[in-house]
């Protein structure tokens, strides 16, 4: 799954590098294989700190400009990536998203940020969230950084293409079967056009709510506020 992603960013022309950044765990062990197996660059760092792994990572290899696509996320596409990074070029902003205020599928999230917004998130977030979720803290600091929302013509935020659940991945295989032999540089059109003919597809992992993992960070926000509030009592 991750290397059919990897297949699709690879053909952005707004990327210079391609790292994929996990965890030192045993678990991920098969993720490095597959990196040096398709000479896939790639960083190893902290399982929970999210935020000092893409650190680290930047840091290694001198990035200016971070663009962090989620490795859940096999239908990424590469030109709404491009899209997203000229509009962040043109506009001269410090941080641009896409789902600021979701218009795209549930896993076609992409954002781009400078490096100096990921180096000052890195060095003063403290909330689990925000070490999580690497671009939480930068969204959050009203008017210190210059801030985009990229946004769609057609809203299709109620779409999930992301992989979280079994289910997920259930309809990421059936939407490959689908289009991949035919046409495998397959676009989002494509998907949104098959999933309008095709309503069994798209009911497979309509159960789920979108950003539910933020929604479980924002939980251990609040115990670590309450943890530490009583501590300095």
């Amino acid at each position: 799954m991750l290397f059919r992603q990897i297949e699709r960013i690879s053909r952005s022309k707004c990327i210079d590098e391609l790292c994929v950044v996990t965890t030192t765990d045993a678990s991920d062990d098969p993720l490095v294989q597959l990196c040096v197996e398709y000479n896939v660059q790639y960083y190893r760092g902290s399982m929970e700190d999210v935020l000092d792994r893409y650190y680290q990572a930047a840091k290694i290899y001198g990035a200016k400009h971070i663009i962090r696509i989620t490795g859940d996320c096999p239908l990424a596409d590469p030109e709404l990536i491009d899209e997203v990074v000229r509009y962040y070029i043109d506009g001269n902003y410090d941080f641009v998203s896409n789902c600021i205020r979701p218009t795209f599928p549930d896993g076609l999230d992409v954002a781009v940020f400078k490096w100096r917004v990921l180096e000052e998130s890195w060095r003063e977030a403290v909330l689990p969230s925000h070490r999580e979720h690497v671009t939480s803290y930068a969204r959050k600091a009203d008017g210190r950084y210059r801030i985009g929302s990229y946004e769609g013509i057609v809203d299709r935020s109620d779409m999930r293409w992301t992989v979280d659940e079994k289910e997920d991945y259930d309809f990421i295989v059936r939407v490959y079967e689908e289009l991949y032999p035919a046409k495998p540089v397959f676009t989002s059109e494509d998907v949104a056009m098959l999933l309008s003919k095709e309503n069994e597809i798209a009911s497979i992992n309509s159960c789920f709510i979108r950003n539910e993992g933020l929604l479980k960070s924002l939980e251990k926000d609040e115990k670590w506020l309450n943890r530490n509030s009583h501590e300095t009592e």
